[in-house]
């Protein structure tokens, strides 16, 4: 037969024929490796040959940053041209000048950007001008990484002053506060583990949450509904997995339970075939698959993940996105016959999936997986499959432990492509990792957090008032008021304004302690003096002296009787201020009492002797009582010398901090340690608990704010101040710090941004100290002086 080809090109014909000709050269040579050799060879030959054509920018004043050869990617293919990056604008010009001349993005709309492994090298680079969507902008795949850097490194620089950096960690602080869906924050996990919408051999991957495609109704209620998310497709089926069992323990080194990957090619184009049969073709030179083979159906397909011999394949993000035609044949494709002569056309839904109007809805199929993606059952287990497929599990013993081991070609790393020397085993081996899938990037080595789902956070907080009042409406009433003040106050902290403030030390302020009334305010000083100063007359009332070294922090007890000081000295000193006397000393530590804390008739001393120290008593109220004896309940051993602790609301965790940058956090009813972190690089200023204990907030010398989840001891969130930030109080997701220079700074912790500056001291921010309601700071600085604040709603 002779066919008759018309091109639509600008160029000369001879120009295409000629490269036309080459291309068939290359073509019938006998070795696929030299057969890429040579086209290679053709391109880069063209790429030489050509450059960006300036008059494609967009304005004459645009200043050209870099210039260099790239590819951009699309699904199985790849277009090699020019990229250019100016001032204002990221240029990619094809060569064949498909799908349009140039291709332009503006940088001011670039939200996200990301470093990409391409076919296992890291070459590529994928632009978002959207914070959440799924397909970006464009994908760009380098020849030398240099150049991918130079111009990762040009946009990011241009982004700093526009948009936060984004880190799995930050978005884990997001997901788990609830900012983001399990949608949106299973899309990110993807894009940061180099999944992309661009690259069919690592498309992003979801799981499979839904268990049930027989009933009539959905019952999301039910447990029983969805799949086992601490296990991976493979594992579902015990029978099935314990032949695979069998035959992987007989199986020599390298061994792998799963001869199949749970993502790849095929299995991606298995499910988008009735909206991109261009590509299946592509991929099975010319053929649909064999139709009863296809996507037929959503329970059939489930069916055999769960018991076919070598189906484990998970989901692809179409199944809980909005968009319905990949499973509707509204291109009316011939598919083929199924065995029993029925042709293959749209998908089969699951009885439940319906609307009014008639059985079998996509659209409210994926309303409700969109649902059980969302439900109260899969945000409580999510993270026992991320562990698996972004987390500690996907490698390891602890992958072997959760039988979620793969051939040795999927994982990164798997083989080392440079070292192969013969070009058609390279060649061969690259298909094979493109094709056969690959396991996405690691983006955690601890357990992941679990998300914080208001079934929890009951359970976590402590209850609002006390049995014995139960009865006493007044009493609940007040609690709730103090908690909505509360509330009210952080979502106003920026309005933080500075009232008065009273220079009444010799040195830095260390300490502050109020009285339940707010009337008497007792700081403490490296001048070695204790202060009592009055609210109402502005008058400094007591100075009262210890010893003549520094004093590092105080508190009051309950009652207000009683003002408690640490001491450089080793002391910790016991004030009564109703008989202005010292009523009790405890020489606790063999060196410096950097901090102390008080809950439920304990004391907690934290020391440069690397210990902590939990006591128990009551100091004596009458100066003719006999003298306290405080019995040491528990000694918290350190490596180094401890600068700070805090504890959490219900008084039974403790985190300290070092001067080497470590936090530890301690389970006080058992004086374990849970976890040890070390965070920063050099000391730790100061940490703090979240209302619900279930993150630990801590700043350092390196101007690191870090949080900490404290049910794993990962930590899930660290943004860097422009100088360290000395102290600290939240609320989970605002931060008011006290900083080096004296600003008070707010900060949206879950934005990763500061949100408001305040100036306030002239030296350092040293120590702060906040009301029940949050309506009322009071801060001390190395200027020597108390500050008030006060928000202004």
């Amino acid at each position: 037969m002779e066919y008759v080809f018309e091109l639509d090109v600008s160029g000369k014909v001879e120009d295409v024929v000629e490269t036309l000709l080459q291309l068939h050269r290359a073509s019938c040579l006998d070795k696929l490796g030299d057969q890429t050799a040579m086209i290679t060879a053709i391109l880069q030959s063209r790429l030489a040959r050509t450059s960006f054509d300036k008059n494609r920018f967009q304005s004459v004043s645009e200043k050209l940053h870099m210039e260099c050869k790239a590819e951009m990617v699309t699904p199985l293919v790849t277009n090699p041209g020019h990229a250019c990056v100016t001032d204002t604008t990221l240029y990619f010009q094809p060569l064949n000048g498909y799908p349009k001349p140039v291709v332009q993005i503006m940088l001011q709309d670039i939200r996200r950007i990301y470093k990409r492994r391409h076919g296992l090298m890291p070459l590529g680079l994928e632009v978002f001008c959207t914070e959440d969507d799924l397909c970006s902008d464009i994908y760009l795949k380098f020849y030398e990484r240099q150049d991918r850097d130079d111009l990762y490194f040009y946009i990011a620089t241009y982004l700093e002053h526009h948009v936060p950096e984004r880190t799995a960690e930050g978005y884990t602080l997001q997901w788990q506060r609830g900012l983001l869906s399990n949608y949106q924050y299973l899309l990110h996990l993807n894009s940061l583990a180099d999944r992309s919408c661009s690259d069919l051999s690592q498309y992003p991957v979801f799981p499979w949450v839904i268990g049930d495609y027989s009933s009539s109704e959905l019952d999301l209620s039910n447990p029983e509904t969805f799949r086992d998310l601490s296990k991976p497709v493979g594992a579902l089926n015990q029978e099935r997995l314990e032949r695979l069992l069998t035959r992987y323990r007989e199986m020599p080194e390298p061994r792998f339970m799963y001869g199949s990957h749970y993502s790849s090619p095929g299995y991606v184009l298995f499910y988008l075939v009735r909206i991109a049969p261009e590509y299946m073709l592509c991929l099975q030179n010319g053929r649909f698959d064999n139709a009863d083979r296809m996507f037929n159906s959503i329970a059939e397909t489930w069916k055999n993940c769960l018991d076919g011999a070598t189906d484990f394949k998970e989901l692809i993000p179409e199944f809980y996105g909005d968009d319905v035609s990949f499973l509707v044949n509204s291109l009316k494709l011939d598919l083929g016959k199924r065995q029993g002569g029925q042709l293959v056309n749209d998908v089969e839904l699951p009885p439940w999936a319906r609307s009014e109007y008639h059985l079998g809805s996509p659209e409210d199929f994926l309303q409700k997986s969109r649902a059980a993606l969302e439900s109260e059952h899969v945000s409580e287990h999510l993270h026992e499959w991320i562990d698996l497929v972004f987390g500690y599990k996907q490698q390891g013993r602890d992958a072997v432990g959760a039988h979620n081991v793969f051939h040795p070609l999927t994982y990164e790393g798997g083989v080392d492509l440079n070292s192969i020397e013969d070009p058609d085993e390279k060649v061969a081996m690259l298909t094979q990792i493109l094709e056969f899938g690959q396991t996405p990037r690691q983006l955690f080595v601890t357990p992941h957090p679990r998300r914080i789902t208001p079934k929890f956070k009951s359970l976590s907080q402590p209850s609002s008032y006390n049995a014995s009042t139960a009865d006493s409406p007044g009493e609940e009433s007040f609690e709730d008021l103090t908690e909505e003040s509360r509330t009210l106050a952080w979502s106003n902290i920026t309005r933080l304004e500075p009232q008065e403030q009273h220079r009444i030390h010799k040195e830095a302020v260390t300490g502050i302690a109020v009285s339940r009334n707010g009337s008497s305010i007792f700081t403490t000083s490296q001048d070695s003096t204790l202060k009592m100063f009055s609210k109402e007359s502005r008058m400094l009332q007591r100075s009262i002296s210890f010893s003549n070294m520094a004093l590092s922090s105080c508190l009051l007890l309950p009652g207000d009787a009683t003002v408690i000081s640490s001491s450089w000295d080793n002391n910790i000193y016991f004030y009564s201020i109703a008989f202005g006397r010292r009523q009790d000393t405890l020489m606790g530590h063999d060196d410096a009492v950097s901090k102390i804390c008080w809950h439920d008739n304990r004391l907690y001393s934290a020391s440069w002797d690397s210990t902590v120290k939990v006591w128990s008593g009551v100091p004596a109220e009458m100066p003719c009582a006999r003298k306290q004896h405080f019995e040491l309940l528990a000694e918290l051993e350190h490596d180094v010398s401890v600068d700070t602790i805090s504890l959490n609301a219900a008084g039974t965790l403790l985190a300290s901090g070092t001067k080497e940058g470590t936090v530890t956090i301690w389970d006080l009813t058992t004086a374990t340690l849970l976890h040890q972190i070390p965070c920063h690089e050099g000391t730790v200023g100061d940490s703090a608990f979240s209302p619900d204990s279930r993150h630990v907030l801590s700043t350092g010398a390196d101007s690191r704010l870090n949080v900490i989840d404290v049910q794993t001891g990962m930590l899930i969130s660290s943004l860097t101040a422009d100088e360290p930030q000395r102290c600290i109080l939240w609320d989970g997701s605002s931060v008011v710090s006290g900083s080096q220079s004296g600003e008070l700074l707010v900060w949206d912790l879950l934005g990763g941004r500061v949100s408001k500056r305040i100036q306030g001291h002239a030296g350092a921010v040293t120590c702060m100290w906040m009301n029940e309601q949050c309506s009322n700071v009071i801060t001390g600085g190395e200027d020597r002086q108390i500050m008030f604040w006060k928000l202004q709603y």
